[in-house]
C-alpha cells in the first residue's frame, strides 16, 4: 500500500525472534509477535539523537514464549508459573486478563504469570495510512479468558510519538471482570543509579503486602506518599531514584492523581538527556505499579544479574493472584479491575514518546497536552520542551 515518506512497517527479526518494526525515520518501535512485547522504542540511526533503547532487554537469551515447555525449558527459565512468561519477556508487555501469578489450579492448566496475552502468538491484523498516520494492528485471541485483544500503534512524520489504541472484545455472553496493565519495564544502560530519575503524576500508595524475593527493599503493606516509601531496614526509600540498593527488589503501587484526567509516567537519563514517557487516561488506568529488580533474584533466569525499573500503569494495583485481588476488593477507595460487558467491547488510548532534553534539564515537574504538542515542564521556569504530537486529538486523549 502507498505510504507517506519514511512511514514504514516491516517484518523483521529481533535477537532471532519474529517482529514488526514501525518507523517514521525519526523513531522506531519493535513489536515482537511472541507475546506482543514492545522490545524497542528509540530514536532511529541517523536521526542525530540518542539511539539508546530505554526499554529492558533481559540478560538471558529469549525464545518464543508460545514454544515454552516446562520439560524442556524449566531449567533455563524457571517453572511454568513464571517461566513461560520469562522465556519471551522484553521491554513493554501487556498483562491480560490478570496481573500477577496464576493460582495453583491455573498453573496446572498451563497458565503462567500475567495472563495469556504475553505468552501467546500475536498476528498482524491490519495496516492503514490515514490522515498522515500509519497504523499497524497486532491481535490475538485469549481462548481461556474468552477475549479478543487488538493493539494498534501509529506514527506520524517528524514526531517522536507512538499513538496506541487497545481494544478488548468479550466473546462470551457473561460480563467479564479482568486486569489490564501496561507492564513497561526499563533497563540498563538507560537505567542507572547515578543518572536516571523517575517522574509520574501519582499521589499516595501502598507497598506490596508480601516479600519480593529474598531481600525486600520496602516494608510490607505500608501506605505512603510519592516518592518516599517506608524501607524494610527503617527510614525511607526515594522511589524517584533507580536501582536503590544492590541485592534488593521492590514492588509498590500508587494512585494516579485523581485531580487529573490525563496522567503520565516517565524516566529521564540526565547523562544521555533522554526522556521516555507515556500519557494515558486515569479512567482507563488508575494505578501505577513500581517494580524494581536489582540483582536480588538468584534462581534462573535471573541469576542475580538482572537490573530493571518497571513503571506499570493499569487497572490493577498489585501483582497477586486473581482470587486474592477480587477478594480484597477496592484499595484506597479505588476499583482494582476493568469490566467488559457480555459480547461487549472496551478500548483505551495512550501515547508513548521520546524527547532529548536540554543540558541542565534534570527533573520533570509535569507533562501536559496541548493542541498539536506534548509539553514537558522542568524544575526551572524556563525549562519547557514541546514535543510535536499532531495526532493527539484524533487519539482521543484530548
Amino acid at each position: 500500500m502507498p505510504k507517506a515518506p519514511q512511514l514504514v512497517c516491516s517484518k523483521t527479526k529481533w535477537q532471532g525472534r519474529e517482529a514488526y518494526t514501525l518507523s517514521n525515520g525519526l523513531i522506531q518501535m519493535v513489536n515482537l509477535t511472541g507475546g506482543g512485547h514492545i522490545a524497542e522504542l528509540r530514536f532511529a540511526e541517523g536521526s542525530g539523537l540518542p539511539t539508546l533503547n530505554p526499554l529492558w532487554t533481559p540478560p538471558w537469551k529469549s525464545m518464543e514464549p508460545f514454544q515454552y515447555s516446562a520439560r524442556s525449558h524449566a531449567k533455563r527459565y524457571g517453572p511454568l508459573t513464571e517461566g513461560k512468561l520469562l522465556s519471551g519477556i522484553a521491554g513493554h508487555n501487556i498483562c491480560l486478563d490478570y496481573f500477577g501469578p496464576p493460582s495453583a489450579a491455573e498453573t496446572a492448566q498451563g497458565l503462567s504469570t500475567h495472563g495469556e496475552a504475553p505468552s501467546l502468538k500475536w498476528c498482524k491484523s491490519g495496516e492503514r495510512l490515514r490522515g498522515g498516520q500509519l497504523n499497524v494492528a497486532l491481535s490475538l485471541r485469549l481462548p481461556e479468558a474468552g477475549l479478543e485483544f487488538i493493539r494498534e500503534a501509529g506514527v506520524r512524520a517528524g514526531e517522536p510519538v507512538v499513538y496506541l489504541k487497545e481494544t478488548v472484545t468479550n466473546e462470551r455472553k457473561l460480563d467479564h471482570f479482568f486486569h489490564w496493565t501496561q507492564h513497561v519495564t526499563l533497563g540498563p544502560p538507560f537505567v542507572s543509579t547515578e543518572d536516571t530519575r523517575v517522574f509520574m503524576s501519582v499521589t499516595n500508595g501502598i507497598t506490596s503486602p508480601e516479600a519480593y524475593g529474598a531481600q525486600a527493599l520496602l516494608a510490607f503493606g505500608k501506605e505512603f506518599e510519592w516518592p518516599l516509601a517506608p524501607a524494610s531496614a527503617g527510614g525511607e526509600a526515594d522511589l524517584s531514584h533507580c536501582l536503590i540498593r544492590k541485592g534488593f527488589g521492590a514492588v509498590a503501587s500508587l494512585l494516579a492523581d485523581p485531580s487529573r484526567d490525563v496522567q503520565y509516567v516517565g524516566a529521564l537519563n540526565v547523562r544521555e538527556r533522554l526522556l521516555i514517557a507515556y500519557c494515558f487516561r486515569r479512567a482507563d488506568f488508575p494505578w501505577v505499579t513500581i517494580w524494581e529488580e536489582n540483582r536480588s533474584r538468584e534462581a534462573p533466569p535471573w541469576n542475580s544479574r538482572t537490573e530493571t525499573r518497571g513503571l506499570e500503569f493499569g487497572s490493577a494495583p498489585l501483582p497477586v493472584t486473581r482470587h486474592e485481588a477480587f477478594v480484597r476488593g477496592p484499595l484506597l477507595s479505588t476499583p482494582t479491575f476493568s469490566t467488559v460487558r457480555g459480547r461487549g467491547r472496551v478500548a483505551a488510548n495512550y501515547v508513548a514518546f521520546l524527547a532529548e532534553l536540554p543540558e541542565g534539564f534534570r527533573e520533570v515537574r509535569n507533562v501536559s497536552l496541548e493542541e498539536g504538542a506534548i509539553v514537558v515542564h522542568g524544575g526551572e521556569p524556563d525549562h519547557e520542551v514541546r514535543v510535536s504530537a499532531s495526532g493527539l486529538k484524533a487519539s482521543g486523549l484530548m
